[in-house]
C-alpha cells in the first residue's frame, strides 16, 4: 500500500429474487459489480447496503438474510487496474427481494439487471469481486 493510498469504508449486498437471479450493476458505463458504496457519516454498514442497492437499482424491498463479511480490494481504475490511490473494505449482506422491477436513479450507475447465479462470476469486472462472489456462492449454498 502507498502512503498515498486512502483507506474507504463500502457496503452492499448480494440480492436474489424469486428465481435465484442475482442483482448485478454497472458502474459508470464500464464495468460490473455486485451493488455497494462508500458509508456516509453517521450511517451503519447495514442502511448503507440498502441505500446504495436501492439508489443504484431502484430494488427498495429487501429481506435480509446474512451478514456475508467483509473483504479488500482497490478502486477500479479507468484502465481497468487496480487505482492504488484507494484501498476498499467492502463489507456485505445477502438481501432477498420480491421485487423484479429495476430502475437505478444513481447516474454513476446506469444499468442493473438480474443474472443467473451460474453467470455472475463471469460478468463481474473485479478479480476480487468474483474471488467475494465466488465464496459466497460457496458457503452460503446459494
Amino acid at each position: 500500500m502507498s502512503s498515498k493510498t486512502v483507506e474507504t469504508k463500502c457496503a452492499g449486498g448480494v440480492v436474489l429474487n424469486k428465481y435465484g437471479e442475482v442483482l448485478v450493476v454497472n458502474q459508470n458505463g464500464d464495468s460490473w459489480s455486485l451493488p455497494k458504496g462508500h458509508i456516509d457519516p453517521g450511517e451503519d454498514r447495514l442502511t448503507t447496503a440498502k441505500r446504495e442497492i436501492y439508489e443504484e437499482s431502484g430494488v427498495s424491498t429487501l429481506n435480509l438474510l446474512q451478514d456475508l463479511g467483509s473483504y479488500k480490494r482497490y478502486r477500479i481504475a479507468l484502465d481497468g487496474r487496480d487505482d492504488l490511490g484507494e484501498l476498499k473494505t467492502i463489507y456485505m449482506f445477502l438481501f432477498s427481494t420480491t421485487q423484479m422491477d429495476l430502475n437505478p436513479i444513481d447516474p454513476h450507475n446506469p444499468e442493473a439487471k438480474w443474472v443467473d447465479i451460474s453467470d455472475v462470476s463471469k460478468l463481474l469486472t473485479h478479480p476480487k469481486d468474483k474471488i467475494f462472489f465466488d465464496s459466497a456462492k460457496h458457503n452460503c449454498k446459494l
